[in-house]
């Protein structure tokens, strides 16, 4: 069931998607990383940026408050929901941090409209899936997750058991998706908006090498390696550091 909260829900391309504003300023928006929602970003540093900006903080189809009758989700189909809620509050034109999956939206938003994006900050994005993540997406499953990790994600999904099942069904058939995430050098090198890419060194899913390779496509492009740093590196002891970076990065 799902409970009251303080933002709004936006019915677009089939689905009722659930957003909250906060603060005043330019508009920041935040896009969380696959089987999280908005509220991840109180541990990455939210509390700083609206300080000085105007967050936008969307549940992707299918997590948090956000619904998905058609269970299917793509990157590609959520930058389609995130520039339809830009259209709806009006924004030409913005800023915006992407986290793993968010990262990756904000790569097809800024490949499919790159006027939308003034600058943006990706945290451990994919170019494509390499055969590492893959093996790792394989062995998700929802008869494997342990107690705790239920009660994890039953706190942050507003829609019962069926969703995270999906959300798990979703994260393990990623594994044999060739089709969404297929970006390359020259789709890359259409991005105008200025660029933060941001990576750890030890990251179990995307080799840092990808990392590089987009730095080198990307045109206004620059790449931070996090020493020691594994996928999403930019939590909690991490956050003073990330944010201090990435706002640095957005007032040049």
């Amino acid at each position: 069931m799902q409970t009251d909260a303080p933002g709004k829900t936006l019915h677009v391309n089939g689905i009722d998607l659930y957003y909250e504003t906060q603060g005043a300023g330019e508009p920041l928006l935040l896009l969380h990383g696959g089987s999280g929602c908005h509220d991840d970003w109180a541990y990455a540093g939210r509390d700083q940026f609206v300080r000085e900006y105007t967050l936008i903080t969307p549940d992707a189809r299918g997590h948090g408050r956000s619904t998905n009758p058609g269970k299917t989700i793509t990157h590609r189909q959520c930058a389609l929901d995130t520039l339809a809620l830009l259209d709806h509050l009006g924004i030409q034109k913005c800023r915006a941090i992407g986290m793993s999956m968010g990262g990756n939206i904000l790569l097809h938003m800024a490949t499919m409209q790159p006027d939308r994006l003034a600058a943006m900050v990706v945290v451990s994005p994919a170019m494509y899936f390499p055969e590492q993540a893959r093996a790792v997406m394989r062995q998700v499953s929802p008869d494997n997750q342990p107690p705790k990790e239920w009660e994890t994600m039953r706190k942050r999904h507003k829609h019962g058991d069926d969703q995270i099942h999906a959300i798990w069904e979703w994260a393990r058939a990623m594994a044999d998706s060739h089709d969404d995430m297929n970006f390359t050098p020259a789709s890359l090198s259409k991005i105008t908006a200025s660029t933060l890419i941001i990576y750890g060194d030890r990251d179990f899913l995307y080799p840092v090498e990808m990392g590089v390779e987009m730095y080198r496509a990307i045109p206004h492009s620059a790449l931070w390696v996090v020493p020691n740093g594994s996928h999403g590196p930019v939590f909690l002891d991490a956050a003073p550091q990330f944010v201090q970076t990435a706002l640095a990065f957005f007032r040049k």
